[in-house]
């Protein structure tokens, strides 16, 4: 008879050095029936088991990596004995006094906040993670049953994709606030959201040099004069590149929202919400150079009478390839003016600011440029003093 994997105690870090070739469990010799299951594929899942009056039963109380091994080793023995008991191993979770579960949270969610406050592609995109991941995991649970690690499990269970996995921690985070303020919770109730660590993003940066610029300014001088690009497209895009705005503020901006008096864009709306947009002197010249059609409200009017135009994909590419930009999409553009404003030795803050970003883990994403930047600057600064004290013919200076 082949003995049993046995561990003196179940401990995270001893979890975390076990590797199998096949699927195996190690038992806890400090607490019998408590062990964890590991599989070739590295995950690893924590176990409890006993013999009840209906015979022995293995259940699963939580994946390693999401709880710590003593948290396991706490409802394990909770486990071993409701089992011993003859009572139901997890039970099932309840609903006290009419209490609002998180699917009956979510519902009025969706419909009382998302679908009033946030915009199209936002609703579409919350609606997609609630219906999708949170109600399924969580839906049946009361809110004050939920834990963080029953947080944690789906965000685990989601790592294949962050973003999603991310957008539903926030989501439900969101909820929970709701709750709060619409007396739903009960007092004292805290965020289950709370100290869940979100995964990192895995967002494409692409930064454009003064060379790439130059090249870019030729080819929209030469698509325009040429007549292959549609004027009204060509000023979209010059105007991406010296506001560093989003496309969509961009193609709905209005003729009543440009002030070029005090040089400034007053945004009534974008993703954020209304903003301000600061615009610099080439950026009020050109606006100021653009024709204003009579009847049309749009700064970029579109084909169809009274429209703004819409697209600018078709435009961009032949834009870019005449620049030879093939890898360059539009939203790079943005990305360029934040590390152009950085190189000129603005800070982050100013940065968030610039491009109207309402989180600030959102400008974070251009951290590493910042301290390139200071580098830079240190370089700079140390290379003057260099010279200094080496003197004119290379000598340390003298008095």
């Amino acid at each position: 008879m082949t003995a049993k994997p046995m561990i003196k105690t179940l401990s995270s870090r001893a979890v975390a050095k076990l590797v199998v070739g096949k699927d195996t469990v190690f038992w806890d010799r400090d607490l019998t029936g408590f062990g964890v299951r590991v599989y070739p594929t590295g995950s690893k899942v924590y176990v409890a088991q006993a013999r009840g009056p209906e015979g022995p039963k293995r259940v699963a109380v939580g994946r390693h990596g999401v709880i710590h091994a003593e948290e396991a080793r706490k409802r394990a023995a909770l486990v071993i004995a409701r089992i011993k008991a003859g009572e139901e191993a997890v039970p099932k979770p309840l609903n006290p006094a009419g209490g609002p579960t998180v699917a009956e949270l979510a519902r009025r969610y969706l419909d009382e906040y998302v679908s009033v406050r946030c915009k199209p592609r936002t609703v579409k995109t919350v609606r997609s993670v609630v219906r999708r991941h949170i109600v399924p995991a969580l839906g049946k649970f009361p809110l004050a049953a939920v834990e963080r690690a029953h947080v944690a499990e789906m965000h685990q269970r989601l790592s294949a994709t962050p973003a999603v996995a991310n957008q539903a921690v926030r989501s439900l985070s969101a909820m929970y606030k709701l709750a709060e303020s619409w007396e739903l919770a009960p007092d004292g109730l805290s965020n289950p959201c709370r100290a869940i660590t979100e995964y990192p993003g895995r967002r494409r940066e692409r930064f454009l040099t003064e060379a790439e610029l130059e090249r870019l300014g030729r080819a929209l001088d030469e698509v325009e004069t040429g007549g292959r690009t549609s004027s009204s497209a060509v000023a979209a895009i010059r105007l991406l590149i010296l506001t560093g705005c989003r496309k969509s503020e961009i193609l709905t901006l209005r003729w009543e929202e440009v002030a070029l008096d005090q040089a400034e864009l007053r945004l009534s709306d974008s993703k954020t919400g209304a903003r301000v947009v600061s615009l610099s002197e080439p950026a009020v010249k050109l606006l100021a150079g653009l024709p204003r059609l009579p009847g049309v409200p749009w700064v970029i009017p579109g084909r169809k009478p009274g429209a703004h135009l819409s697209k600018l994909d078709d435009a961009w590419q032949s834009v870019r390839s005449r620049a030879d930009l093939h890898d360059v999409r539009l939203h790079d553009l943005r990305h360029s003016f934040a590390s152009r404003a950085l190189a000129l030795g603005e800070g982050l803050p100013m940065i968030g600011k610039l491009l109207g970003h309402a989180r600030i883990e959102t400008t974070s994403r251009y951290a590493h440029l910042a301290r390139d930047s200071v580098r830079a600057s240190a370089e700079r600064v140390a290379a003057s003093i260099e010279a200094d004290l080496l003197g004119a013919n290379g000598n340390p200076a003298c008095d």
